[in-house]
């Protein structure tokens, strides 16, 4: 969004003169930015320096004279407030509300309906410390987002998490904030796996953790898309601001899922989530039938126990027509172990034949890689054709993104059409709510 208004307030880092390359790459892209120095950062970098980069007056002091109400005017007037470098000790008087200055006094003031970014620069053993993690945490459930930190050596010479993003990300992720997409998309992510009990402390569950349905939800709100995540009570949670609910067994999620689409009107379905395909019927002991769940089986008496499973139904079959949204898109992941390009077909055109999906993302548990985000996988369409083959998550993240913004043609007749109303909060909720 060429020409927004960016509000950007440096504190005390050595970080802040890459912080002057991101405020020089801001203003080459048509931004206008508004410099605000706390005492601390004008060690490192001077008011000089930070007006000729930004072509504007910075401030400095809430004291300053015709200044009272600064920390006010400069509030409404950002379109977007960018903290960087954010040291430990502002993140944590950020957390606690404390104003004794004017930053602290901009970020008190911040308008929580525009994007507030931090982009951390510190020692590694300052970043993890509990404070400073739990400061992020609580900034994060309020709204503010991260720019990841870098991973390397420090200005202390010392090596681990804590460097300020380099520059060229740190305009992304501004630019990125303040994308406006060219459909906004009301989406549903499914996350993480579903665990049945044995007894009160066994389950029967998989290796899930969530990451990709995570990653999917991030980058979707991020983009400016409405977003419900329903993970799993122990998967990855979004690091974006996103809605979210959790499951733990296969009834949970069914149940979940058919009251979010008969109460919402969701544009798509991304069904990442790793449905168990078997419940635990009963255990039996010693020809006595327990149920599952029921109190914490001794493991040290009778035989073996035997487990009794039953088949849960395919949920990924009927999301469509659970939905008062007929239009709804349906995105599908199907995993292989170590298949070849047939067999990988195979698989996928298997599970098009009954889900009736959009689009199936393949992957194949062989091929990924030892990065957090290596995700090889391939973006199939019903043709059979391959849309998209992508090498990690936020690959994949943008492909889908970019295939479900494209028009789906006309609704069928008795099918309600896509609505885009652009509302964050009323898009997904019930109605009348």
């Amino acid at each position: 969004m060429s020409g927004a208004k960016i509000l950007f307030i440096l504190t005390g880092s050595i970080a802040c003169h890459k912080a002057g390359e991101a405020i020089s790459r801001l203003g080459q892209r048509g931004y206008r930015v508004r410099t605000v120095a706390t005492k601390a950062a004008l060690h490192f970098i001077g008011t000089a320096a930070l007006e000729g980069l930004s072509g504007e007056q910075t401030a400095t002091d809430i004291f300053a004279p015709g200044g009272a109400l600064e920390h006010i005017h400069l509030a409404r007037w950002a379109d977007l407030t960018l903290v960087c470098p954010a040291t430990a000790h502002t993140i944590n008087r950020m957390a606690a509300g404390l104003a004794d200055d004017l930053a602290g006094a901009l970020l008190l003031a911040h308008d929580w309906s525009k994007p507030l970014l931090l982009a951390p620069a510190m020692n590694p053993t300052m970043w993890s410390h509990p404070a400073t993690m739990a400061s992020v945490a609580r900034l994060k459930s309020w709204g503010a987002r991260l720019v990841d930190v870098g991973v390397g050596a420090t200005a202390c010479g010392e090596v681990g998490p804590g460097r300020l993003a380099e520059p060229e990300r740190i305009v992304a992720a501004v630019e990125s904030a303040l994308a406006r997409p060219t459909r906004r998309l009301r989406v549903l992510v499914t996350s993480g796996g579903t665990s049945e009990p044995i007894d009160a402390v066994r389950v029967i569950t998989n290796l899930s953790t969530g990451a990709t349905g995570a990653r999917m939800a991030d980058h979707f709100t991020r983009c400016g898309h409405a977003v419900m995540l329903l993970r799993a009570r122990g998967a990855r949670p979004a690091e974006e601001p996103t809605r979210e609910e959790t499951f733990v067994t296969f009834a949970d999620l069914d149940a979940a899922l058919t009251r979010l689409l008969e109460t919402g009107e969701y544009d798509a379905v991304i069904h990442a989530a790793a449905v168990g395909d078997f419940s635990v019927e009963a255990v039996v002991i010693d020809g006595i039938h327990h149920l599952p769940g029921a109190g914490k089986l001794d493991s040290g008496l009778g035989a073996a126990p035997v487990l009794q499973l039953r088949r849960n139904p395919k949920l990924l079959d009927t999301l469509r027509a659970r939905s008062r949204h007929r239009a709804m898109r349906v995105v599908a992941f199907k995993l292989t172990q170590g298949a070849d390009e047939p067999t990988a077909r195979a698989a996928v055109t298997e599970l098009l034949k009954h889900a009736a999906a959009d689009f199936v993302v393949h992957n194949d548990l062989s091929t990924r890689g030892t990065g957090e985000d290596a995700f090889p996988a391939d973006i199939w369409r019903p043709d059979g054709s391959v849309a998209v083959r992508c090498r990690n998550r936020p690959e994949l993240a943008a492909a889908l993104e970019q295939l479900l913004q494209e028009d789906p043609g006309p609704a069928s007749e008795g099918i309600l059409p896509p609505r885009n109303d652009g509302g964050v909060g009323a898009s997904l909720l019930p109605p009348g709510s």
